[in-house]
């Protein structure tokens, strides 16, 4: 109800009871009422204008109230709801960062995972054939025995005793072992470390008789033996050689080295 509403509504109220009170004091009039009872009328009748006036502006009063607690309450739940838009917009916002960053670490993991495996590939024992001989061996074990025999290729002696000594201790089983010992040797020799040089030959020779280079492995003890001027043992050695591999080329050069020293 707005205030203009209120006040006609008031205006009509003051005039219906001024008609009334009219109305009696005519009909006081007729019925020869005095004029002291149409003086009370009157003023009775002014008495309930006044009654109805401030009802009406105690009404007109609550109904603002009313209106203005509205308004306010309008405004509040306004404001709330633009609170939660501005909530919603950054759990939004906050949504597609975590999204973004859950890809980014699954993209990271992946990558570790793939990088650990590609590491644990690197480990992995490997299938490798030398000398006829199949075997596995670790990455590490294979580089390392790579490492020690291209540094006697170079002509390296003292450096290749070093690597093929620190490979049989880091490996003593490794399949590598029978032909690390003989390069071992080898090395021993170039070295003019003849003495030892023919226990790390007849190791080879003890370990693996069976082995492709086990008649060089004898054919070389005879060398470092007449390198020593050791004939004696010279000659024992190469009749073993003869005897153990008859058929080897190992063998025929033991023939003629044999023949030289009769």
């Amino acid at each position: 109800m707005t205030r203009s509403t209120v006040t006609v509504q008031r205006a009509g109220w003051r005039s219906a009871v001024l008609a009334a009170a009219l109305l009696g004091a005519g009909a006081a009039q007729a019925g020869l009422f005095d004029d002291d009872e149409a003086r009370r009328a009157i003023l009775d009748a002014r008495s309930r204008i006044d009654q109805m006036d401030q009802a009406s502006k105690a009404r007109e009063a609550e109904l603002t109230e009313q209106v203005n607690q509205l308004r306010r309450s309008l405004l509040d739940l306004n404001t709330t709801i633009e609170q939660l838009r501005a909530d919603l917009a950054k759990l939004r916002g906050s949504d597609e960062q975590l999204q973004r960053d859950v890809a980014d670490l699954q993209r990271k993991q992946k990558d570790v995972q793939q990088g650990i495996d590609e590491r644990l590939r690197k480990m992995e024992p490997q299938k490798v054939t030398l000398d006829g001989k199949e075997f596995l061996a670790e990455p590490e074990e294979t580089r390392l025995y790579g490492e020690a025999v291209n540094v006697l290729r170079q002509g390296d002696f003292t450096g290749a005793v070093n690597a093929f000594s620190a490979f049989q201790r880091r490996y003593p089983s490794s399949g590598y072992s029978t032909a690390a010992l003989y390069w071992l040797a080898n090395a021993q020799y170039g070295k003019r470390d003849y003495k030892d040089a023919i226990p790390s030959f007849r190791a080879l020779v003890a370990a693996a008789p069976d082995h492709p280079r086990a008649p060089e492995a004898l054919l070389s003890i005879a060398n470092c033996q007449l390198e020593l001027k050791d004939s004696k043992s010279a000659r024992r050695t190469l009749d073993e050689l003869l005897k153990n591999y008859p058929k080897s080329e190992a063998a025929q050069a033991g023939r003629e080295r044999l023949a030289s020293l009769k």
